[in-house]
């Protein structure tokens, strides 16, 4: 997917609008609003730094939260330009508008190689809806177009799609930033004609949610591994009892669908063959939705075919850690996105970690591993081994979408070179 990039471009004195993920957690600490973790920040530093040494006049678009549309003081990016500043080594301006004279004001007064970062696109309701007219309105700040924000491509708003298409209508550029073009280099291009063997790890939660990428990459893989809450609904498909573990018995065709394709195909589905299991006991809280909240007690391997029927199932078991960590050694290519379980909790986290470690040893070796964003992502974090795999995708629900084949309009509105 070769797309026109910020290496393409020559922006000396112009005034370029790049769209950046910032959506940073924050908290709230001695009246001031804090950001936890700087990773969204610290993966746009190099395009910052590109584009500035060839004299851009950058201003940066993003969103931070869910305001609804309206102005939001708690998201507010004001602390995200000081800790860009902070970052990247050079101020950062900041105005308190998104579009309008004094947003305008601000872009135009910028001297080349100075960056100035908007306020929350989100504070306006035009945003999400992809609004045409406030898509003009933010078109009037700059002469080029950046996306850089490969976690939003897959929403089709006015600062990821809809600005795009009208600065590209007069004939303004519109490019991938260093990020975006890492994110379709590994997610696409390495994919297309991956080193073999080719390993695929899915976990997470529902087989809904992953179906599709199930489907598309049974074109392409050798191994399929399949973890987390997803495996109880093919346990179930089997036949076998899961006792209170989440399972989703609609889509039973579906997980004996993705089996026959894989038998035909001639690619191996590996599935658990023990899990960690543990009994729910009532809190006597509520959640947000007026339910009781159950906690996990009396965690323990289960090597039954069947879960008993008070216990849910909430980690992959060490022969399934064995067996699909031989699985991942043997790889060149291993593409992972969903946990093996709820590894926040320190009781369930062994078989995630696990598999963390068993793909970097495969990495050491000298195979391409790709994590595909979201859950997966910290969990490898949290396991201490994200600087030793190749590349960890910054998108969530993008990420999902890509590997499924989907079009995102925050990619199909740039430029092909």
């Amino acid at each position: 997917m070769a797309k026109l990039t910020v290496r393409d471009l020559d922006v000396a004195g112009k005034r370029v609008l790049m769209r950046v993920d910032y959506n940073v957690p924050m908290e709230e600490k001695d009246g001031r609003m804090v950001i936890n973790d700087t990773t969204r920040i610290k993966e746009t530093l190099p395009t910052l730094k590109l584009l500035t040494e060839k004299g851009a006049r950058l201003i940066l678009a993003a969103h931070l939260g869910r305001p609804d549309g309206k102005r939001e003081p708690s998201m507010s990016l004001r602390p995200v330009a000081e800790k860009v500043g902070e970052m990247f080594g050079k101020p950062v301006k900041f105005v308190d508008e998104t579009v309008g004279e004094k947003a305008e004001a601000a872009a135009n007064s910028l001297q080349n190689g100075e960056i100035l970062l908007l306020e929350n696109v989100r504070f306006h309701a035009e945003e999400e809806d992809n609004d045409p007219v406030f898509a003009a309105r933010l078109s009037r700040l700059a002469d080029v177009y950046v996306n850089d924000a490969f976690g939003a491509a897959h929403r089709a708003h006015a600062s990821t799609c809809g600005v795009a298409r009208i600065i590209g209508s007069w004939g303004g550029p519109c490019a991938a930033g260093l990020l975006m073009e890492r994110e379709l280099k590994f997610l696409g291009d390495e994919l297309e004609t991956p080193a073999r063997p080719f390993v695929v790890i899915l976990g997470g939660a529902k087989v809904s949610d992953k179906i599709k990428v199930i489907d598309r990459l049974l074109e392409k893989a050798d191994t399929v591994i399949i973890g987390g809450a997803m495996a109880y609904t093919f346990k179930l498909a089997h036949g076998q009892k899961t006792g209170k573990s989440l399972v989703e018995p609609e889509h039973i065709q579906t997980a004996l669908d993705a089996e026959a394709k894989a038998q035909a195909r001639g690619v191996k589905f590996l599935l658990p063959g023990d899990n960690v299991i543990a009994e729910l006991q009532d809190t006597g809280k509520l959640n947000k939705k007026g339910k009781p909240v159950f906690a996990p007690v009396n965690p323990r391997v289960n090597t039954a075919a069947d879960i008993p029927a008070d216990c849910e199932g909430f980690d992959i078991g060490p022969a399934s850690v064995a067996a699909f960590s031989d699985a991942i050694a043997d790889a060149k290519t291993i593409l992972w996105n969903g946990p093996m379980g709820m590894f926040e909790d320190a009781r369930f986290a062994e078989g995630t970690f696990a598999v963390a470690k068993a793909v970097a040893g495969a990495t050491a070796n000298g195979a391409k591993s790709i994590i595909g964003g979201g859950d997966s992502v910290k969990a490898i974090n949290k396991a201490k081994l994200g600087d030793q795999v190749t590349f960890m995708s910054t998108g969530g629900g993008a990420s999902l979408e890509f590997l499924e084949g989907t079009p995102l309009p925050g990619v199909t509105c740039l430029d092909d070179k």
